[in-house]
């Protein structure tokens, strides 16, 4: 009895150390490469269970998965000789897994080949464009055409590039320093020049409108004037009427007119009693 229960723990055991070797899994977003003492024996790229030589065989799973590539930012010059920090992120996937095993290996080792070709044709794409169009939204050629001959030479390392876009494309920090103080002083001048502007309008309306004024007070004054004058003449024609028709009266009444206008309730006058003031008072002329 002994003997059975301990052969059955060896059979157990040796099940448990054998079959990790001899059966794996691949998942969906998995593939893999078999390989027998260092030698290529097939691709693995159908998901499930799968079966290999124990010991000998071994296998090197890769993702099936789109990866990125977050390069870090670095400093590139333009065609008209402008400094430019670019930050890009780069798609891509492993489309041959041996070609990738042979070459790079590792997803680290991939990351700096694709780094390095995408450097090197984002600088030479950068270096025949001028500034404006590589930090505007008509890029998408430059990077479709980086991203086309990056592809090519990727190609040789099992991967396949899916695309190159550009996270952030600005100046330098001391460069944007100096071009916000140019940015700044710029806009004082326009400013200054609109306020110029402003300034001058201003003054020509004040301009016009103290002519306008002009013209209206002495339009006014000349009316009034006319209107003074014709007042005046009409006075002058009803006193000679008067004085035509009864001369003593109107000599009475002109006299009474001057006193009113000289004399107020706050006026103190000592006259004399035989004064003109008095005569008139006592003795006023005869109206007929």
């Amino acid at each position: 009895m002994k003997r059975i229960l301990f052969g059955v723990v060896v059979v157990i055991v040796a099940l448990w150390v054998l079959i990790p070797q001899v059966l794996y899994t691949i998942n969906e977003r998995e593939q893999a490469i078999i390989t027998q003492f260092g030698a290529y024996i097939r691709t693995v790229t159908e998901p499930g269970l799968h079966a290999k030589l124990p010991f000998v065989q071994t296998v090197h799973r890769f993702d099936k998965r789109v990866l990125a590539t977050d390069a870090p930012p670095a400093e590139y010059l333009t065609l008209d000789k402008k400094r430019l920090v670019v930050d890009y992120v780069a798609r891509w996937r492993i489309k041959d897994p041996l070609a990738f095993f042979i070459s790079v290996a590792t997803l680290d080792g991939a990351r700096a080949r694709i780094e390095d070709i995408v450097f090197s044709e984002l600088r030479q794409a950068i270096a025949g464009q001028e500034f404006a169009p590589v930090t505007s939204e008509h890029r998408e050629p430059t990077m479709e055409a980086v991203a086309n001959t990056a592809r090519k030479r990727t190609d040789a390392f099992g991967i396949e590039l899916i695309d190159v876009r550009i996270k952030r494309a600005d100046l330098p920090r001391e460069v944007q320093q100096s071009v916000f103080a140019r940015m700044v002083a710029e806009r004082e001048r326009i400013a200054k020049r609109y306020r110029s502007e402003g300034e001058e309008e201003a003054a020509k309306l004040r301009a016009e409108t103290d002519k306008e004024r002009e013209i209206i007070l002495a339009r006014a004054y000349e009316q009034s004037q006319r209107l003074h004058g014709e007042g005046d003449a009409a006075a002058a024609a009803v006193y000679a009427s008067a004085y035509e028709q009864n001369p003593r009266f109107y000599a009475f009444t002109r006299t009474l007119e001057a006193y009113d206008d000289v004399l107020t309730p706050e006026t103190l006058l000592v006259l004399p009693g035989d004064a003109a003031l008095f005569r008139l008072l006592n003795s006023p002329p005869s109206l007929e």
